[in-house]
């Protein structure tokens, strides 16, 4: 018989990534956010793509360059329509690289800040085991044991000691996978075997139901 409870966790930064870019308008190095916004410029067959930002302070705008003189040819279509539409969705996606901002400014600001939607997929009465999966759409400066310590709403000196003692297992094989940022498709399984409180205290806060 089953004795896991299994449930879905979707983690939504809330705020980009902000890289820190010259601006000409204020003078110096400032904290741009990015508008959704895409610029395209076609020059006969080749198409230039940017991500317009906005400085924090003036408004002065920066391009992002997602590509510069590439042949529309060889732009996967699918790609080259989400341009031309401004696809909110793929620009959201985009708008979450950092290491694309990293290669362009001097310093990217992240946010720990995040939406989470919680989901139960697999339930039974007698469960003993708590593994959650975790989704992970866009990068996260979120650490593992942090998202844990927040919505599990224990001590990271207790999970520390889940961990070490084999009570708490994830599907990496790092020994510092608490202290890394979560990854999509991390699983996490708690043996909640000898808790008492497993309906009462793990189960809401695991599920998103009230306590």
């Amino acid at each position: 018989m089953c004795s896991t409870l299994r449930v879905r966790w979707t983690i939504l930064p809330k705020t980009a990534p902000q890289p820190w870019i010259a601006c000409s308008g204020c003078g110096g190095l400032r904290a741009f956010r990015c508008s959704d916004k895409i610029r395209l410029n076609a020059n006969g067959r080749r198409l230039d793509a940017w991500l317009i930002y906005k400085c924090l302070a003036c408004e002065k705008t920066w391009n992002r360059p997602i590509f510069e003189r590439r042949n529309v040819r060889d732009i996967d279509p699918a790609i080259l329509a989400a341009l031309q539409s401004n696809d909110p969705d793929w620009i959201r996606a985009e708008a979450f690289n950092p290491e694309a901002l990293r290669r362009k400014s001097q310093r990217v600001d992240e946010f720990a800040e995040f939406d989470i939607a919680k989901e139960i997929r697999q339930e039974t009465s007698d469960w003993t085991t708590l593994e959650i999966e975790l989704i992970v759409p866009f990068p996260s400066s979120t650490r593992l044991d942090r998202l844990l310590v927040s919505e599990l709403k224990v001590s990271r000196t207790r999970l520390q000691a889940l961990h070490e003692g084999g009570m708490l297992r994830t599907n990496s094989d790092r020994d510092d996978v608490l202290r890394r940022r979560i990854r999509d498709g991390t699983r996490v399984a708690v043996d909640l075997a000898a808790e008492t409180d497993r309906e009462q205290w793990w189960k809401p806060l695991a599920t998103g139901s009230p306590l």
